[in-house]
């Protein structure tokens, strides 16, 4: 009889968990955490290894609820629904998940982290949330500049234009750690184009200095 009690108490624990709402709130949007039992459970184990590839940090917060907002399928156009107003969603740590989430290449994920990071710097007093990120959102749009897929390279360009936007003059003392990664695309003629008016845009963005 214990144990069977014990065995409906641990059932009902797991529904609430699965079925609370995710809170807007900075704790929303922390790492998981993985379960040493994770490591030892011999069925995640693939001797082929080609499904056991582990997901990605975005991946990974994103399947378990970690970022406030979903994809809409929609006729035309694809959108992002958020679970609260953007304006009340914590900046730290999100714009920098969302920022370390442009290098994914996989569908969903690919979207939301583009539309995500767009529309989070859209929202009202986002320079003020936005510049005291900017030693951590650096090295992440560093990693995305420097990725081989074309795609993510251009993600990476567009997040890079919109932050030069949001925050200004604040952008220019990081701005030599990102200057290698789009020099190295400008030789590529499909790049070449696109670079040049990033480059003009920052240079409107952060003034004289940059």
């Amino acid at each position: 009889k214990m144990s069977s009690s014990i065995q409906i108490k641990s059932k009902s624990s797991v529904q609430k968990i699965k079925t609370s709402p995710l809170p807007c709130s900075p704790q929303a949007a922390v790492k998981p955490q993985p379960k040493p039992s994770d490591k030892l459970n011999p069925k995640t184990i693939d001797p082929f290894g080609a499904h056991t590839r582990p997901p990605s940090t975005f991946a990974a917060i994103y399947a378990k609820g970690g970022i406030p907002c979903r994809l809409m399928h929609g006729s035309v156009k694809h959108k992002l629904q958020w679970e609260c107003l953007p304006e009340t969603v914590p900046f730290d740590p999100l714009l920098v998940i969302l920022a370390e989430g442009l290098r994914e290449t996989k569908h969903p994920y690919t979207f939301v982290s583009k539309e995500g990071f767009k529309e989070l710097l859209m929202v009202e007093g986002a320079t003020e949330k936005t510049i005291p990120l900017l030693p951590r959102l650096v090295p992440a749009l560093k990693a995305v500049l420097a990725h081989s897929d074309d795609e993510v390279f251009g993600r990476g360009l567009d997040a890079l234009v919109q932050l030069s936007a949001v925050v200004g003059p604040s952008l220019n003392d990081h701005l030599k750690h990102l200057l290698t990664n789009l020099s190295r695309r400008l030789m590529n003629k499909k790049f070449k184009e696109k670079i040049t008016v990033a480059l003009q845009k920052l240079e409107q963005y952060g003034g004289k200095v940059s």
